[in-house]
This record gives C-alpha cells, sequence and structure tokens, in this order.
C-alpha cells in the first residue's frame, strides 16, 4: 500500500532523448546516410563515456552515463572531421567543460555545442552536418522530440518552442521582406541539425535560464543572433556560435529574474551535480 501512496514521477528526459538519438544514428546507419560513421560514432561515445568517468572521480561527483551518453551522440550526428581523433578531442572538451566551466554549481555552456565551437575555430578539416533527413523523418523527429520534453521532467518544452517559433518568424519576416516563396524558409526550417539543436542543446535544463521569462529572453536573443551571423556575416554554424556566445547571458538572467534550480539529481548537494 506504501508503493501505491508514493507520488507518480515523470520519467526522466535523458531516457528518452537517448533513444531518440540512438534512433536517428541507427536510421543513418541503415536506411539514409546522414553522413555521420560508426567509427566516429563509437569514439565520440565512448571518449564521453570514459571522460564522465575520469571526471567523476577526480571531483567525487556521482556517476551518470546517461548526460554523456547523450553528448556522445549529439557530437556523432552533428560533428563531421577528416580525422578521426578529432571526435575524441570533441568529447574530451564537451565532458571537460561540465566540470571545469561551471559558476554556482550551473553549467555555462552546452558541452556539445561547445566542443563544436571550439573545434571549428581552432581545427580544420571540421564542419557541421548539412543534417538534410527527408521530409518524412523531419516530421517525424520534430514530433518525437517535442513528445520527449512535453512528457519529461525536465520542464524545458517552452525554450524549444520559443526558439523555433522565433527562428521560422525571422525566417518568415525575410522570405516576405525578399519576396521569395514560401517553399524557401519552409525548407530551411526542415533541417535536422536545427532539430538537434532545439530540443537537445538551447532546451538543456542544465545550461537554460531558471525562469520561464528568462528562457523566453534567452532563446529571442539566440534566433535573432544567429539570424544575424547567417544572413549578415554569412556565417554557416551561426546557430552554435550564437548559443555559446549568448550561454553567459543565462547566469545574468538567473540573477535579474531567480526562479528554482533545475537538478536532475534533487537530493544531489547544490554545485555537485553532473
Amino acid at each position: 500500500m506504501q508503493a501505491l501512496a508514493r507520488p507518480w514521477r515523470l520519467p526522466d528526459a535523458r531516457h528518452f532523448q537517448i533513444a531518440a538519438l540512438a534512433t536517428l544514428l541507427s536510421i543513418n546507419f541503415a536506411v539514409i546516410d546522414f553522413g555521420a560513421r560508426p567509427e566516429a560514432s563509437i569514439i565520440a561515445v565512448t571518449t564521453a563515456l570514459v571522460m564522465q568517468v575520469i571526471c567523476c572521480r577526480l571531483t567525487a561527483a556521482p556517476l551518470d552515463f546517461k548526460s554523456p551518453f547523450i553528448t556522445g551522440l549529439s557530437l556523432s550526428l552533428l560533428l563531421r572531421a577528416d580525422a578521426l581523433w578529432l571526435y575524441a578531442a570533441a568529447a574530451v572538451i564537451a565532458i571537460g567543460s561540465k566540470f571545469v566551466l561551471r559558476i554556482d554549481g550551473k553549467h555555462i555552456f552546452n558541452p556539445a555545442g561547445l566542443a563544436i565551437v571550439v573545434l571549428l575555430i581552432t581545427s580544420r578539416g571540421v564542419w557541421i552536418s548539412p543534417g538534410q533527413w527527408g521530409t518524412e523523418i523531419w516530421f517525424a523527429s520534430l514530433a518525437g522530440c517535442f513528445a520527449i520534453l512535453v512528457l519529461s521532467a525536465s520542464r524545458r518544452a517552452d525554450i524549444a518552442v520559443y526558439f523555433f517559433a522565433s527562428h521560422a518568424a525571422l525566417l518568415l519576416l525575410r522570405a516576405a521582406w525578399l519576396g521569395d516563396p514560401l517553399a524557401i524558409p519552409l525548407h530551411q526550417l526542415q533541417s535536422g541539425s536545427l532539430l538537434i539543436f532545439t530540443f537537445f542543446m538551447i532546451s538543456d535544463p542544465r545550461t537554460t535560464p531558471d525562469s520561464r521569462a528568462g528562457r523566453l529572453l534567452f532563446a529571442i536573443s539566440v534566433a535573432v543572433t544567429a539570424h544575424y551571423l547567417t544572413f549578415v556575416m554569412q556565417m554557416r554554424p551561426a546557430l552554435y556560435v550564437a548559443l555559446i556566445a549568448l550561454s553567459p547571458l543565462t547566469l545574468v538572467l538567473d540573477r535579474l529574474i531567480p526562479a528554482v534550480r533545475f537538478s536532475w539529481h534533487s537530493s544531489v548537494p547544490k554545485g555537485v551535480s553532473t
């Protein structure tokens, strides 16, 4: 009877995220080639998991493989590099940043996003996957990713909606201003890398503002900055650069609009969660 009396708890969003990313990677290998290579994926995921073990032991933090698994899978789907060692380097940068680049127990940057931007700036032979998955897979992924956020305990569906709506509105307004057909912005929105960015990076609860108002402001800021970098500065990886450049804004918004801090493990002391 006591078990029946316990309150129902929403599932950990990371289980669904791992399943979604692993499914996309499987589709890449078996059905439609997105450009991800099996050996690169193995290196990215394995290095992320090993790095997590090392960092947790050095810092005495609780060991949890879900977050590094998501990071490794995200790097597998998004990052393209001529040399395999760059995937290992990306995983090291990503996981290491979680333990080093944090203030008051909160991550400053999305791990995978930071690793991608660092390698794009410092290395040759590195680029972002074009992310063209085909209309059917894109719509199925959109529905699935949104369902993950709605049904999960992360409570970050709002920032995904805010960003996607802002990004879509800017593309539609630009098309209207230039007199372009509607097909152009719709095609720009149907990008697999955009979905991964929206549902697995900017919506990361460990690197987003704590308050709903803060998440709205942050999402709009990233969308506007990315739009400027894309169409004025002609920068291709604009989404990732905008996210990393504006990530410190999260700390400011948390100070200006305080709210309850998110943690995957509510029982873990402040400043220790991974």
